[in-house]
């Protein structure tokens, strides 16, 4: 996909990733009313913006019904590499570095961090 997914947007992919089934637009709209309190006219567009992004696809039948095309892990992925690539240099190393030197990071995230990668060292 080329396009972002705006913020806005993303709480639309969130109610489908969410629902693991095509939703109607009413059920879309139920779920979004209530968390966020946007109007049907809201909702509508950006429901279109994500059709015409291509992030979702309608299904025609005795009600539309809407899915995302990407998955959720591919999203993400994406964006946590872009927000690497954009302000760490492509480094994920940098980035914990800057997490652990603003405290961001405890003594026990680092620790349990290390406990990590040993596994994952075993697991090769």
């Amino acid at each position: 996909m080329k396009e972002n997914i705006a913020t806005a947007e993303l709480e639309v992919m969130r109610v489908l990733w969410g629902a693991q089934r095509p939703l109607s637009f009413t059920e879309i709209r139920t779920q979004l009313e209530a968390s966020t309190g946007w109007k049907k006219s809201t909702i509508q567009t950006l429901v279109s913006r994500l059709r015409e992004k291509g992030a979702i696809f309608a299904e025609n039948g005795h009600v539309m019904l809407y899915a995302p095309i990407i998955l959720e892990s591919e999203y993400l992925d994406g964006q946590k590499q872009g927000f690497i690539d954009r302000l760490f240099d492509g480094s994920a190393k940098n980035l914990v570095a800057s997490l652990v030197s603003s405290g961001q990071l405890s003594r026990d995230d680092v620790n349990e961090l290390q406990d990590f990668f040993k596994m994952e060292e075993r697991d090769d």
